[in-house]
């Protein structure tokens, strides 16, 4: 009876345990490596976090240009197979918004802010996102591209922002 008893403990413990870790962080984890496109020398990773509504994203990205800003953006596809990064197609929309800032209300869900870059070319970025998820519903990240650009996003220019070029490509992977 007491192993019973222990048991029962133990199982409501542990999702309680799970339950707080999923509002307070700890919930579902995505990567992307990113690899440098045709006479690029830029890569990095990113790693993304669903925390409650929110998703969080760290970026650590070196090979850029120094003291540069570069659009940074989700893509339709996980396909970085064609040495430009045009594989990856247009910018993640599953809304059919404009694209727009990341801190607008009208904006593409893939609309990530501008990495900026230090006199080395090295970019790192933490930021909070709300137009993405991790794992699940439409705006759902896994599988999908990430594109780093030659040059800022204007935020304003349709669909693209104008950001150029496309100097490195990944595929957002889940991890968890």
């Amino acid at each position: 009876m007491r192993v019973v008893l222990f048991i029962g403990f133990a199982a409501t413990a542990l999702a309680g345990c799970e339950a707080m870790q999923s509002m307070w962080g700890g919930g579902v984890k995505a990567t992307a490596n990113l690899q440098p496109t045709k006479g690029s020398t830029v890569r990095g990773t990113v790693n993304f976090e669903q925390r409650g509504d929110k998703v969080r994203v760290a970026a650590d990205v070196s090979g850029l240009r120094p003291n540069g800003e570069f659009g940074f953006h989700v893509h339709e596809l996980g396909d970085c197979s064609s040495g430009d990064g045009m594989s990856a197609k247009g910018h993640f929309n599953p809304f059919g918004k404009p694209h727009g800032s990341p801190g607008g209300a009208e904006r593409h869900a893939g609309d990530l802010p501008s990495l900026k870059s230090d006199a080395s070319g090295t970019a790192r970025l933490t930021v909070e996102v709300d137009t993405i998820s991790v794992g699940s519903g439409p705006a759902n990240i896994v599988g999908r591209g990430l594109i780093v650009h030659v040059q800022p996003d204007d935020f304003k220019t349709q669909p693209t922002g104008n950001a150029g070029a496309r100097s490195a490509c990944g595929v957002i992977q889940r991890l968890s």
